[in-house]
């Protein structure tokens, strides 16, 4: 087998962070004069609130490369161990669910009746020599409704104009009883060209407690239930919009639409209307979805009026556009989707923390207009036979890109 040589850019400036910037020099990293191939372990760290027992023994850790993933199981010990691998930078990650029985046990807490699911991430990690890499470990109470799937990336007319009007988010109910979603809110994620806030600077200034929001809408507040396996249309135009072009799809079944106040988007009368509650942008009453990324979403529910948080400029900035202050623990579900270059996606330019979503999703595009969908990945079937859909915390591992999945539908 031959030996590999060439890192991605990405790696080169994990490199030249971990190793002095010695190593980067030129546009790749030789490892002629290095062994050919490493092992390396990893270490599973519990959830904090294990704290009457520990489950290390049988998890699966996987280290994923450019699309290909290489997978170990851990010991009674919580270690794995990969062996020949190719030194590079790795995303590592594991992800197990434990019953309610199972939670009680190793917590001492009763109150949980869904199950939960234990989840880690470790993004961009470089691996050039023998090491034991510790990946620390959430918990997260299983959610009933979920992002399921998004809808951004555009498409071609029939006269190869760009379209966007196509675009639409998806819930999805996976529990085992309706729910209503009456009053949950949807926040679209800051997402300009170059960061308002980067994570080092969330951290700094509001010490890891809010996400900056651009817009906000509501589902109205009168009762509207979802059965188990059920799900949520939210469009910007429930029209059929496979009269227009071949990638896009019949929206006429559409929940509720995101109406469009400058005329610009086709409206339908007959659907009901997704109430906006905030957008950073004056002129624009719909769904600022961007075809190209970065597109992050949230679902979270509030006693409060969203209209009186706190709004920020740019970082050390006193002017120009401002974006609303998310308080973090409201939020429900974060799906990170981040935008893809020719040099691949750029991890540094995360908006949502780990214990929203630890990875992220992305189109395989690079300015959009594919039509592609980013949706999550079926899992299991629930009591009530509806699909589970993944849901580790972690958009690398849960979601998949297609451009035939369409809407309401998980399978292709």
């Amino acid at each position: 087998m031959s030996k590999l040589y060439i890192i991605h850019h990405s790696a080169c400036r994990s490199l030249g962070v971990a190793l002095g910037g010695l190593l980067c020099m030129a546009s790749c990293v030789d490892y002629n004069d290095a062994t050919d191939y490493i092992s390396a372990t990893v270490r599973l760290e519990m959830p904090a609130e294990f704290t009457q027992g520990t489950d290390y023994e049988g998890h699966d850790i996987t280290l994923q490369l450019n699309g290909q993933r290489i997978t170990a199981t851990t010991n009674n010990e919580g270690v794995a161990t990969f062996t020949n691998l190719i030194p590079d930078v790795y995303d590592i990650s594991t992800s197990w669910e434990i019953t309610n029985a199972q939670y009680q046990a190793l917590t001492g807490d009763a109150s949980v009746n869904s199950g939960c699911t234990v989840s880690g991430s470790l993004n961009s990690h470089l691996i050039a020599a023998e090491q034991t890499i510790t990946l620390e470990t959430i918990l997260n109470v299983n959610r009933d409704i979920v992002i399921g799937k998004v809808y951004y990336a555009g498409s071609k007319d029939n006269n190869n104009r760009s379209y966007l009007a196509g675009k639409f988010i998806e819930l999805y109910n996976q529990s085992n009883n309706p729910v209503d979603v009456g009053g949950l809110y949807i926040g679209l994620v800051e997402a300009e060209s170059t960061q308002a806030y980067t994570l080092d600077n969330l951290h700094e200034v509001y010490a890891d407690s809010v996400v900056l929001l651009k817009q906000v809408f509501r589902i109205p507040e009168q009762e509207h239930l979802v059965k188990p396996g059920g799900t949520v249309l939210i469009v910007n135009s429930a029209i059929d919009h496979t009269t227009n072009n071949d990638l896009d799809y019949n929206l006429l079944d559409a929940d509720f639409e995101a109406k469009d106040a400058s005329g610009r988007t086709q409206n339908n009368p007959a659907t009901p209307a997704l109430e906006l509650i905030y957008s950073m942008y004056s002129a624009v009453s719909n769904m600022n979805l961007v075809q190209s990324g970065p597109c992050g979403v949230v679902i979270f529910r509030t006693n409060d009026d969203p209209t009186a948080w706190p709004r920020t400029y740019r970082y050390q900035k006193t002017t120009g556009n401002q974006w609303l202050l998310l308080p973090k623990r409201h939020i429900i579900d974060g799906v990170e989707i981040l935008g893809n270059k020719a040099s691949g996606v750029d991890v540094n330019t995360k908006r949502l923390y780990s214990d929203i979503d630890a990875g992220y999703t992305n189109i395989e595009a690079t300015s959009g207009w594919t039509g592609e969908i980013v949706y999550r990945k079926t899992q299991k079937t629930g009591d009530s036979g509806q699909r589970i859909l993944t849901d580790t915390n972690n958009s690398t591992n849960d979601f998949k890109v297609s451009t035939t999945i369409g809407p309401r539908n998980y399978d292709e």
